[in-house]
């Protein structure tokens, strides 16, 4: 199993799936549903470097967060898609 820790103030997240079921109880076609702005994350960095001290991030290992659609990169991490993005991607931490 591959480890993968984030550097600074990056975070690694699970995408988490969205239902492919409408409210009315029709389904979407993969292709039609967008890619989920929530997440759960797996992994942060040591935080954010502001010249010698270090600043710890806001976010810990578990939280379920809400992110830009477009934010961050994608990676496979044992042939499972995670995303890289920067703790300033991330817009809240679901409570």
């Amino acid at each position: 199993m591959t480890s993968i820790r984030p550097l600074f103030d990056r975070v690694l997240v699970k995408r988490v799936e969205e239902s492919t079921r409408t409210a009315g109880g029709l389904y979407l076609p993969e292709t039609a549903a967008e890619k989920p702005v929530e997440g759960i994350v797996l992994a942060v960095g040591s935080g954010r470097a502001d010249g010698d001290k270090t600043t710890p991030l806001s976010v810990k290992v578990g939280d379920r967060v809400v992110f830009g659609k477009y934010a961050g990169t994608e990676i496979k991490v044992d042939g499972e898609d995670r995303l890289i993005l920067r703790e300033e991607d991330i817009l809240g931490v679901v409570e």
